[in-house]
């Protein structure tokens, strides 16, 4: 009773229930925060560590900015929504809040926009070389259950298309990527989309930030040819999978387009099913047959694996000896 009593009074004060309004509506920064509630960046950095504290809010980081987001977890994440809902639609600081949110979105909206206008010849340019893009994702879709999964992971997610995807077959999706730039598009796409159950995150693929066995799916789509060290790289992914979880990896087969690598940044020129597997195995994962879908002149391959049950994944040093393969 004490902690839920703690809970309400964390609450109980007009600028935190605005900012609990506020982040029910996506994913928030101080900055925009504080240009919403025309207040000092103190005075509402006060009130989020409050309602951080009291488990209303998640806070994460992202390079030098923090994000905050109405809890998805906890005690009292169930309680944040609640009251949420409880304020009248038609109240009238809520309303201004959400127009001033609103026009913070349509910013970062042609902010993302501008950004992928600029950078989308880099994609189209590849694509034209494969399979379409509708294929590949068919193909995913039809390798995962019919009834969804608990928690997908997207390694690499970029503008979060397989957020978009897949996130329709999944309770939560969780989508990872170094570049602020692509995380901003992504995060655009998906409220565009409606898709509230996914966000995305800043972070490192070799290194994630989320405890083994967390997730019931992860994809790693066209990610794996940029990897200094693929096998590295499925190793992580591994173990952040349930036992029983599927991991979907998605890449070329070994092809010689050179000017993937002196244009496109590609440090591999395709992958080998016999390649892939053997750091599958390595890392703990059975593969399953292997879905290769045939461009021009590039074809896609879809290697997807299962996590076993019970087993202590190799290192990466071990993977890469064993495989023979080079990063």
């Amino acid at each position: 009773m004490d902690d839920l009593l703690a809970t309400l009074k964390a609450a109980a004060e007009t600028t935190r229930l605005r900012l609990l309004a506020l982040c029910a509506h996506g994913e928030l920064t101080v900055t925009e925060l504080t240009q919403i509630l025309g207040q000092s960046q103190p005075r509402v950095s006060r009130h989020l560590k409050l309602l951080c504290d009291a488990g209303l809010l998640d806070r994460f980081r992202e390079g030098t900015f923090a994000f905050y987001r109405l809890a998805e977890r906890g005690a009292s994440a169930e309680l944040a929504r609640v009251l949420v809902d409880a304020i009248p639609p038609d109240d009238p600081t809520l309303t201004l809040d959400l127009e001033r949110l609103e026009a913070i979105k349509r910013a970062r909206s042609e902010s993302a926009a501008s950004y992928f206008r600029e950078n989308a010849g880099r994609w189209h340019e590849i694509r034209s070389l494969h399979v379409p893009e509708r294929e590949v994702e068919e193909a995913l879709l039809r390798l995962l259950p019919a009834d969804g999964v608990g928690e997908l992971l997207d390694i690499g997610t970029g503008t979060g298309r397989m957020l978009e995807v897949l996130g329709t077959r999944a309770q939560r999706a969780v989508g990872i990527d170094q570049s602020r730039e692509m995380l901003s598009i992504a995060r655009t796409k998906l409220e565009e989309a409606g898709l509230r159950h996914c966000h995305v995150r800043q972070a490192d693929m070799y290194q994630l930030p989320f405890p083994s066995g967390s997730f019931d799916a992860a994809v790693v789509h066209q990610v794996l040819h940029f990897a200094e060290s693929p096998a590295d790289l499925l190793a992580e992914a591994a173990r952040v999978l349930r036992p029983g979880g599927r991991l979907l990896i998605v890449d070329f087969a070994p092809h010689q387009l050179e000017s993937l690598r002196a244009e496109h940044a590609h440090r591999r020129l395709g992958f080998t099913d016999d390649e892939v597997a053997a750091w599958c195995h390595l890392a703990g994962l059975d593969c399953g047959p292997v879905v290769h879908l045939p461009g021009a002149p590039l074809t896609v391959s879809i290697w997807p694996a299962t996590r076993v049950a019970k087993t202590t994944p190799a290192t990466p040093s071990t993977i890469l000896s064993s495989s023979g393969a080079q990063p």
